[in-house]
């Protein structure tokens, strides 16, 4: 039997196209490709693509029609401004020197010697490295004012400006980018990089990377290619760039002619690549060429020998005339600004003075000089060379024009300087981040999935144990990865295999495995600088020993090749890159909370080929934004006006909201305390008393179960189970009628004035007399349900905590769900909030026990009361009954008795079995929700309602009862409002 797996969700991308652009309220889904085996119960969703194009033509077209910046405004002429500058301060313009944005004091050295380059050697720019985004502004701003020609900013951005900006929006490396198998993900990746880039006053991004990683062991490249397919590799930069441009800025394709098919990092040394020109062009000049056709401005060179084409074997390509002049301008027809890679680079500092560097650079056709190490002796040999004929000043003049235009375009000379008040109106941006976590959740790949342990099913790995392998030494590898895991599985015990790691460390991760019944081995291992890119020995004969026998599954949270290293691990996932928000996107995956839809954008040598992938759906929920789910977050936000006004004016202490759709946790809050005390506030994950929620979150599925499973019939007469129902006017009573609350029994009784015992209220339920003719009338009863719980104990041979906890929580991985909450320990009582001060029947405050009497005197386990669960667990719950049945790649229920449950089924009023259904008039599912919702309510304050219609739910968890359960004031209106404020937050 195949799974049923949730509804593709509304994109990100098209909600953040909502902010970013033209105000769409429409979502779509851009339907990835597959496996060839289709998955039963996929939905169908229209395709993204289209309104994507719609939107990128609709952009086109407001800016022909909008006013232009005046990039061409004439006053400045650049070749008049040539001819004003000295000899050496054109020069100084071919120079991009390094810096930090970090603060610095106006006296500091570093800022001295930044600002002495600037004024008194007059470098054309700066190539910023790390900072931060504030720090980074102002010292932009006080060295364009400190220039005499304004500076031109650049900076490396492959993977968004969070590559070097905290604070920015990072996005998932270039790999990763391309296994989503979409394109247009390297356009909004290049567009919001160079949103984020022109608000901080960069001018040109060196990105993207266009070499074809076709040589596993590289050292540098890796995931920073796109692919090791060159075609790939064109349509995924092409995008990329039209992005960048999209925002005018700069964009830099690099490492002319290509740095894939390297295993010697050129920061270090000189690689060599000994291919001749039929293979470079057929290979590495492909993206090049077509970059190039696509109108690319800018392309940097790489310090790598190429001796099969170069006639002089010792010269980098930056150096080479027969590369950069012949092949890319010549060949190529490349007219645009050819920038150096770093000439600090050992490839180059270690064989070339600084002048001599630039010297040759100049006199092989590179136009702007990247990070000398010495910039005033490059100036002085420079200058030495124009004046002895080495070189001539026209040739300086060639790329100084060229420069000189870009700033002019740019309007650097009408205005440099950054408005700093609106940095947080343009960086990072709520839809930034939303488009890059979808990039994220959608570049995972699935390489190998033995014995499908993806997704992972707590109920059959109860143990899991967890081992963060790095190659470092800083012993917290795969911290967030642990704390991340821990939210989704309750028993999880963790180690870090590093430099660090000790004997008896290794004996305790021995010894943790024989208890696991999953390892789960997080890899670390990242690609650096002369540096051996996969697991040191001694590191992989112990993960290699320790897996053995052991279910196991290995994620490579960096440099994808080490799956090469335990090729016989059950379960290979590649998530590309170690970052937190990478991370974060990608635990949900495990559980079944995203879908893995991924394709390998490289060969894995004898492993896997290129464009290998298994499929696989979302089954479980996960928390995630607003918009993800289709939901506005402002309307959303209504929720929290309603809910504080309530605790304000104590209609209760406190409560927590849940908003299930699409197959997300959209929205999850805690408000106000647990008492009116106010010394505990309530968190999200705060446990509440569900009263008779436990009616069709406990007794109803155990119902419905057993139904299925031909063990009982709703139309079977309860005295067929209950001797007491065999006779006079019960005879006739069936299941049916106690789940329709029209049996004929009175709403309640309190018994327990003078019956304290279980065996005493139960058989006093049993002998209680009818006060109506069966199914003549509704009364909603607990005495039914009290029996309910009993036959379904007598039929299963299990108390019904027992039976619902095998049948539904535990496989939901609802841990937070149970009766009799005051056995669990201090770590769940404490977030539990008290129901009542009873002075009654028990006098006390009753907290962490069941605040339904008759409940609390048959143990706390009732068919109709005496549950306690949270927001979060009751969501599972919920998406379960929405999904027809199916969670986490298990069926619980059939669809067809979901459907008979929770349509209407009686004549006297609009119920379900078990379930209430919104009503004609007044409902606390509020005027908004669809003729198919469904749900309940509890006495102390708690309700869900389901709408399967907008597949969504609405779950509004409190504590009204407290102090006294006629102290609060009504909470019908509150349910109401708020679920009208779910529903008009859908975005149409």
């Amino acid at each position: 039997m195949q799974q049923k797996s949730f509804p593709h969700h509304p994109l990100v991308v098209i909600i953040a196209i909502t902010f970013l652009f033209l105000g769409f309220q429409s979502c779509a889904t851009f339907q990835q490709s597959t496996d060839n085996e289709e998955i039963s119960g996929d939905i169908e969703q229209p395709s993204l693509l289209s309104k994507i194009d719609s939107v990128k033509k609709a952009e086109e077209s407001q800016r022909k029609t909008d006013p232009q910046p005046s990039f061409e405004a004439d006053t400045i002429n650049v070749d008049t401004l040539l001819t004003q500058l000295s000899l050496k301060e054109k020069i100084g313009q071919l120079f991009s020197i390094r810096a930090n944005g970090r603060y610095l004091s106006e006296d500091h050295s570093q800022y001295q010697r930044l600002l002495r380059k600037v004024q008194q050697y007059g470098v054309g720019g700066i190539t910023f490295f790390s900072g931060d985004i504030y720090a980074q502004a102002v010292m932009t701003n006080k060295l364009q004012r400190a220039a005499k020609i304004p500076l031109w900013i650049s900076q490396d951005m492959e993977y968004g400006a969070a590559m070097r900006i905290d604070g920015a929006t990072r996005f998932t490396p270039a790999m990763g980018v391309a296994a989503t198998q979409n394109p247009d993900y390297a356009y909004w990746m290049g567009k919001i990089t160079a949103q984020e880039a022109k608000a901080l006053g960069v001018h040109q991004i060196y990105a993207p990377v266009l070499d074809v990683n076709n040589n596993p062991q590289n050292p540098v490249i890796n995931v920073r290619s796109f692919s090791a397919d060159p075609s790939v590799v064109s349509v995924f930069g092409n995008k990329f760039i039209e992005g960048v441009r999209s925002e005018n800025v700069i964009s830099t394709a690099k490492h002319f002619p290509g740095h894939g098919d390297t295993n010697i990092d050129s920061h270090l040394s000189l690689p060599v690549i000994n291919a001749d020109f039929a293979r470079l062009d057929t290979l590495e000049l492909s993206p090049f060429r077509s970059a190039i056709n696509n109108g690319i401005n800018s392309i940097m060179s790489a310090h790598i020998s190429f001796p099969a084409i170069s006639p002089d074997t010792a010269l980098p390509a930056t150096m080479d005339p027969s590369i950069i002049n012949s092949i890319l301008a010549d060949s190529l027809n490349f007219d645009g600004v050819v920038v150096s890679d770093g000439l600090e680079m050992r490839g180059i500092s270690a064989h070339f003075s600084p002048g001599e560097a630039v010297i040759k650079a100049l006199k092989a056709g590179v136009d702007l000089m990247l990070l000398s190490p010495d910039e005033l002796t490059a100036l002085h040999e420079i200058e030495q060379a124009v004046q002895s004929g080495d070189i001539s000043e026209k040739r300086i003049d060639r790329s100084v024009r060229k420069l000189l235009q870009w700033k002019k375009q740019q309007g650097l000379f009408e205005d440099s300087q950054i408005d700093i008040d609106s940095l947080n109106k343009k960086i990072n941006r709520r839809s930034h981040q939303l488009i890059a976590d979808e990039i994220s959740r959608k570049s995972l790949t699935l390489l190998k999935n033995d014995d499908n342990i993806l997704p992972i099913r707590a109920s059959e790995f109860e143990n899991i144990m967890v081992v963060s392998v790095s190659d470092g030494s800083s012993g917290n590898a795969g911290s967030s990865f642990v704390s991340r895991l821990r939210n989704y599985h309750p028993n999880i015990k963790s180690h870090v295999l590093d430099q660090r790691t000790s004997k008896e460390d290794r004996r305790a991760m021995e010894q943790d495995a024989k208890d696991a019944d999953l390892i789960i081995i997080g890899s670390f291992v990242y690609v650096r600088s002369g540096e051996n890119t996969q697991m040191r020995e001694e590191d992989l004969s112990f993960l290699q020993d320790l897996t053995q026998d052991k279910p196991s599954a290995l994620i490579a949270f960096g440099n994808p090749y080490v799956v090469q290293d335990l090729p016989d691990i059950n379960v290979q996932l590649m998530a590309w890159s170690a970052h937190s928000s990478q991370v974060r996107n990608t635990v949900p995956a495990l559980f079944g909370g995203s879908e893995i839809s991924g394709r390998l954008p490289i060969n894995i040598p004898g492993m896997y080929a290129i464009d290998h992938g298994i499929h696989l759906p979302q089954t479980t929920l996960r928390d995630d934004e607003p918009e993800v789910a289709g939901l506005s977050p402002d309307s959303l936000s209504r929720i929290d006006d309603i809910m504080n006004e309530a605790v304000f004016d104590s209609t209760f202490p406190g409560g927590v909201v849940t908003v299930v759709k699409n197959g997300t946790v959209a929205y999850q809050r805690g408000f106000g305390y647990q008492s009116y005390d106010k010394l505990n506030k309530i968190d999200e994950d705060a446990i509440y008393d569900l009263a008779s929620l436990t009616k069709v979150t406990a007794t109803t599925p155990a119902i419905m179960k057993l139904v299925e499973e031909g063990e009982i019939n709703v139309d079977d007469k309860v005295g067929k189970y209950i001797p007491e129902f065999s006779e006079g006017d019960k005879k006739n009573i069936t299941i049916k009628n106690f789940l329709l609350h029209n049996s004929g029994l009175p709403p309640f009784r309190v018994y327990i004035d003078s019956l304290k015992s279980e065996e005493e209220i139960i058989k006093a339920v049993k002998n209680e007399p009818l006060t109506y003719q069966t199914g003549t009338d509704y009364r909603y009863s607990d005495l039914g349900f009290i029996l309910l719980g009993e036959i379904i104990e007598k039929v299963t041979g299990q108390t019904l905590d027992e039976y619902v906890d095998d049948k539904f929580y535990h496989p939901l991985g609802m841990y937070n769900t149970f009766f009799n909450p005051h056995k669990r320990g201090t770590y769940i009582t404490r977030r539990i909030p008290p129901t009542e001060i009873d002075t009654t029947y028990r006098d006390t405050t009753v907290h962490a026990y069941a605040h339904d009497e008759r409940a609390y005197y048959l143990n706390g386990v009732a068919g109709h009361a005496g549950l306690f669960s949270t927001g979060g667990d009751l969501a599972k719950y919920c998406q379960m009954l929405l999904n027809d049945g199916w969670y986490a790649g298990h069926r619980f229920l059939k669809e067809s008795t979901i459907e008979t449950f929770t349509t209407q089924q009686s004549k006297q009023v609009n119920r379900g079995y078990g379930f209430d259904r919104k009503s004609d008039g007044f409902s606390t599912a509020g005027s908004l929700m669809s003729e198919k919702a469904f749900g309940h309510t509890g006495f102390t304050g708690t309700s869900y309602w389901m709408d399967p219609q907008n597949d969504l739910a609405v779950i509004i968890l409190t504590n009204r009862t407290y102090p006294h359960r006629s102290y609060g004031k009504d909470i019908s209106k509150i349910r109401a409002k708020i679920a009208d404020i779910v529903m008009s937050s859908i975005v149409k």
